[in-house]
């Protein structure tokens, strides 16, 4: 067998085999930041952006994005989702951005990571996409794995 996870022995790409896999209860947490001007962050906070609750529609983004993840990336194998929370956070502290937090949860043979980081940064996306007519230098910065738990390799915490 290969010691490369999504590659046979003749170096093809193929997804991994979770056939034999037991299912165990599994969840995984990432987050990442827009990093926005005073002026976007104080009309998202006043609900004062023509295309809409920028945080809502946001959040409905990045659930959706969770569902999608097994057609965006090529080797993500189709998970059922069993819970998906998406969060926001506002700070103005130590420069205005835009903090977003998803949580995936199911009981499943593989892990929920993807399905987190994907969630964060289609949210984010969505922030940027609702915001650009205001300023289009938001970057996005930091989207990470914060935790993991379940699985063979068990827990990891950034």
């Amino acid at each position: 067998m290969s010691e490369w996870t999504h590659f046979d022995e003749n170096g093809n790409a193929r997804m991994v085999d979770v056939t034999e896999k037991k299912p165990t209860f599994r969840t995984a947490t990432a987050t990442g930041s827009l990093l926005v001007s005073e002026e976007v962050l104080s009309a998202i906070e006043g609900h004062a952006i023509k295309k809409g609750d920028v945080l809502t529609v946001a959040q409905v983004a990045g659930i959706m994005a969770v569902k999608q993840t097994a057609h965006l990336i090529p080797m993500c194998h189709p998970l059922l989702t069993q819970n998906c929370a998406v969060t926001f956070e506002l700070e103005k502290e130590p420069s205005p951005r835009v903090t977003v937090r998803c949580t995936v949860k199911l009981e499943g043979k593989t892990g929920v990571e993807m399905e987190a980081l994907t969630g964060v940064s289609v949210a984010l996306l969505t922030v940027y996409d609702m915001c650009k007519a205001l300023d289009k230098r938001m970057v996005m910065t930091d989207v990470h794995l914060e935790e993991k738990t379940g699985g063979k390799s068990g827990e990891f915490h950034f």
